[in-house]
């Protein structure tokens, strides 16, 4: 388990109330943010201090892992200058019986808080500029939680009943589709294929039948025994194309559809496949895919089916898409 604390001010109504923490994927100059790159750190299990309005208000488990999504709605004019995608992490959240001011703790805090991408200022105990998400040591965990009055953790779990991140996603795309209902630029015909497109049917799955009749990880190829899966999630393509676009799409077997869109497997740039640290090679077994063997990098290389023959340079492309928002690393 590892311990987080996230400075978010200006969206802890939206994100506590919607059960998740948003951030983009890059600060508005394009560069990489520690902070933000921590979304994808977190692991469910994991606890956050939520800290608003100069205090520490709430506490969350952390639900699934984080996936790339794009703004919330409800962050309205919140945020203009952030990028429109980036990252949310399900976290389950219950108020705290005592909010507290790190500032009144600051001489216990201070000296445990990292040198670097500290959430708070050691010295005054005021939010750090830029800081959003960042790990802290259980023991500051543990003071903060004591200070307010939060149950034993290791007898309390906020997110231990809590639905993990399908739902949210459920509910986001739910309200894609609204959208796309309501968008006067699509023909009838195209809004009802996109709108098919979301649950891998109709014009999609012809379209992706045709670049990949069969599963590049099983090998199976029996389309009754296939799901045709985007690549680049059905939520945040941003073009009616994109979501019919047969190359932004894999033949799937159910088991390796759920694997490959929660990001526990992906497929190298020449097509071999990689499976993420984060997935239990026991449970591979189990799902009869066993034959996947890590290599000395972490990553695998197991002669996988799928080769560089069979790849086209635009789907190429839309892997790659997927290698960095949606696969798993570590």
């Amino acid at each position: 388990m590892r311990f987080w604390w996230v400075n978010h001010n200006q969206t802890a109504r939206q994100e506590i109330d919607g059960g998740f923490l948003w951030s983009p994927k890059r600060e508005a100059s394009g560069a990489r943010s520690r902070f933000y790159d921590n979304m994808r750190e977190a692991a469910p299990g994991d606890l956050v201090l939520s800290y608003s309005q100069q205090a520490v208000r709430f506490i969350g488990q952390v639900a699934d892992y984080a996936f790339t999504a794009l703004k919330p709605p409800e962050f309205e004019s919140l945020g203009s200058y952030w990028e429109a995608e980036g990252w949310l992490l399900p976290v389950s959240w219950l108020a705290v019986e005592r909010p507290v001011s790190p500032k009144s703790l600051i001489s216990k805090l201070g000296p445990l808080l990292p040198e670097k991408y500290s959430p708070i200022h050691r010295e005054t105990g005021h939010g750090n500029q830029k800081a959003y998400l960042a790990e802290v040591p259980s023991t500051i965990f543990q003071i903060v939680a004591q200070a307010a009055e939060f149950p034993d953790i290791d007898s309390s779990r906020p997110g231990a009943n809590t639905a993990p991140g399908d739902l949210i996603r459920e509910l986001i795309e739910d309200e894609v589709e609204a959208r796309l209902k309501a968008e006067p630029s699509l023909s009838e015909t195209v809004r009802k294929s996109v709108i098919e497109a979301r649950r891998g049917q109709g014009l999609f799955r012809a379209n992706v039948m045709k670049v990949c009749p069969a599963c590049p990880l099983t090998g199976i190829s029996n389309p009754a025994l296939l799901i045709a899966s985007h690549i680049k999630p059905w939520r945040v393509c941003t073009t009616a194309e994109e979501r019919l676009d047969g190359l932004n799409g894999l033949m799937l077997t159910p088991d390796a559809d759920l694997l490959f869109d929660r990001g526990f497997i992906g497929f190298r740039e020449a097509g071999e496949v990689m499976v993420s640290g984060r997935v239990d090679r026991e449970d591979l077994r189990r799902l009869g895919l066993g034959h996947i063997s890590l290599s000395p990098s972490g990553l695998q290389d197991a002669g996988a089916l799928w080769r560089e023959q069979n790849l086209q340079a635009a789907q190429a492309g839309y892997l790659a898409y997927h290698r960095e928002n949606v696969f798993l690393g570590g």
